[in-house]
Order: C-alpha cells, then structure tokens, then sequence
C-alpha cells in the first residue's frame, strides 16, 4: 500500500481537470467550495508511485479525495515516433512508466472504478493526435475519456509558422470530433511572449474553430510566461473547459521564451 507520506514525498505538481486543484484534504476543500464538485490529480506529478504500485497508489489518490485523475502518454497506441521519443527522455525523467503502466486499458479502468475514479483527459502527444486518432478515439471510448489533449509543442520561429500549427490543431480537431471525442491544447511557457506584435498563443487561440479546439490552461506556465490567467479566461469566455492548478511558492517569471522551464 503507498503510504500517505510517499505520497506528498513523490507529488510534484497536483493538477486540475475539471479542475483539477493543489489540494491534499480535499473533502474538506469540497465542503467549502460548492462550485467545485470534482478535484483531480495529473498523473504525472507521481509516476515513480504509479510505476511501483499503479493499484495501490489510485486506492491512496482515491483515499486522499480525489475524483478524477489524467492520464499520460505514451500509451500501446500511440505511435512508434512518440514511444521512441519517449525511450529518449526516460534517462533524464528517471522513471519509465506511462501510459497504463504495463496494464491493459481494461485493467487501468477497473483499478479506477474499484477505487471512484474516473479519466476525462488524456494527456498525449502530435505525432499520435495527427497519425493514430482512430485507435486513440478507442482508447479514450474504452477509458471514459471525453478530451485528448497535447501537452506541449515546440517553440516556432515566426508567426506564420503558428498560423501553421493552428492549422494543425484545426484539422486534429475536427478528426477528433469525427471519431467522439474532443482535442484540447496545454499551454507551456513558450509563445506567451509578443511577437511582431502578436502573441502567439493568443493567435491559436483566434484562428482555431472553437467548435473543434478546446483549451486547458495551465495557471504556474501562463503566469511565469508574463500573462494573467484570468485576463486569457476573460478575452476567450467559453474556450478553456480544463485547468492545470501548480504551486509557485515565489513569484516565477521565464527570461526566455518558455519553452525550457529553466529560463
């Protein structure tokens, strides 16, 4: 069993999905906040827990209040170019596990309901989204998953390149849609800064179909990439349907452009 110490020990970054919130005692936290009727966990603020006892630790995330948790990829799946992208940062991560930890989908799923948990979102990667939408589509049917999101993309050199991946995202969105599910898009750091004045990320955001792009905020990146969470919210009422909630002990900004979380 994972006691509650490893637990706190191994947690990295507590996050939201639907939402997803940085709180331990969260009956508590729900007693006292009536608009919030679900808190989760990204599962990957505790992977080396899941890699060593994927059941016991959901029995502890369950025990600690959490409703829901987001999964991470890659997945069996997935492509062959995200599986190999992974076996190249797993030496600078330290752990290998992803996706269903070396369980079947049906395994994860009946670990899941045993312990009251269910799976809105999946974090996965573009290679996947653009080439194997199918089989994702069946795994997220399988799982319960309505959203299937990337998490992260690589800085572009100009505008016209995010005018491209906007693109992307507009026909990711609407294989999605095809298949029953929903794309959403993770914000970073990166394309949070003016670029021939226009930010980036504000870009995407206006020039994808907000029928078939969906948004996930991350509060600790969009604040250390310079912008105000609640102004992005304001600006585009109805985009954003998950946020990922971290601790900034201190105020963080990036000096860079975000895309490498030490600048």
């Amino acid at each position: 069993m994972t006691r509650r110490r490893d637990f706190l020990k191994n947690s990295g970054a507590l996050a939201l999905s639907s939402l997803f919130f940085q709180k331990l005692n969260a009956a508590s936290f729900f007693s006292n906040n009536a608009h919030l009727s679900k808190i989760g966990l990204q599962l990957f603020s505790i992977p080396k827990l899941l890699e060593k006892d994927f059941a016991g630790t959901m029995k502890m995330v369950a025990g600690i209040g959490y409703k829901e948790v987001e999964l991470f990829g890659p997945y069996p799946f997935s492509t062959d170019e995200a599986k190999e992208r992974w076996k190249k940062i797993v030496p600078s991560v330290g752990f290998s596990g992803s996706g269903f930890f070396g369980l079947s989908i049906k395994e994860v799923k009946k670990i899941l309901s045993d312990n009251g948990l269910s799976s809105p979102s999946m974090h996965t990667d573009l290679s996947t989204l653009q080439n194997n939408m199918e089989q994702l589509a069946e795994g997220a049917h399988e799982l319960g998953a309505t959203y299937v999101i990337l998490p992260s993309y690589e800085t572009q050199p100009n505008l016209d390149a995010y005018k491209r991946l906007a693109d992307k995202f507009n026909a990711i969105g609407a294989s999605a849609q095809k298949s029953g599910i929903r794309f959403a898009f993770h914000n970073h750091g990166n394309g949070l800064k003016e670029m021939d004045g226009k930010i980036p990320l504000e870009l995407i955001i206006e020039q994808t179909d907000p029928k078939a792009v969906y948004l996930q905020m991350d509060i600790y990146w969009t604040t250390a990439g310079g912008i105000e969470p609640a102004a992005l919210l304001d600006k585009y009422p109805g985009r954003y349907r998950l946020i990922h909630l971290k601790d900034m002990k201190k105020q963080a900004r990036f000096s860079g452009d975000g895309g490498d979380p030490a600048r």
